[in-house]
């Protein structure tokens, strides 16, 4: 009788073990992995258009909003050059520009004090808004993003990036 109790307990606590681990290990079987989550790593927002991804958009306004900073990186991973359209409000009217991209080339646009800046004037939005951008090239089917609207006063680290107020 003892040695049968000894194995009833043993079993016992190979059940309970057994119980205890999938319990607490359970939920990985069910769960998505976050690692497979695709999100934007920063303040700004990106997407990808045929071989070309827009990377970490964001519209940095000055005090007044008057003006903004179109700030963004394209990456063409693609052999060939592109021409990027982009289309957004201006000063309530409807704004298109073209920007070429070379081919396995980085553009920014804004991004450092030297790069070329997209202003826009009169986005009609302040810092918290967003501010939707369409871009499209070639024959790929373009994308509306909702950039994120910023400021320096919330965002000292692009202090020197600030465009000048509207006159």
């Amino acid at each position: 009788m003892i040695a049968r109790s000894a194995a009833a307990r043993a079993a016992a606590s190979v059940l309970i073990a057994g119980a205890l681990l999938v319990g607490t290990t359970g939920c990985t079987f069910i769960s998505t992995q976050a690692t497979l989550i695709q999100y934007d790593p920063s303040d700004g927002v990106g997407a990808s258009i045929g071989t070309v991804d827009i990377r970490n958009a964001i519209l940095l306004v000055n005090e007044d909003a008057t003006a903004g900073n179109l700030m963004l990186t394209f990456v063409n991973s693609g052999e060939r050059s592109a021409s990027m359209k982009l289309q957004y409000e201006s000063a309530g009217e409807k704004f298109s520009l073209t920007k070429p991209l070379d081919g396995s080339e980085v553009t920014t646009f804004g991004t450092t004090p030297d790069d070329s800046q997209i202003i826009v004037l009169e986005p009609g939005v302040k810092a918290g808004d967003l501010y939707p951008v369409y871009f499209q090239y070639g024959d790929h089917e373009g994308v509306q993003l909702m950039v994120p609207v910023l400021n320096a006063d919330n965002h000292p680290e692009y202090a020197d990036l600030v465009p000048a107020s509207a006159e």
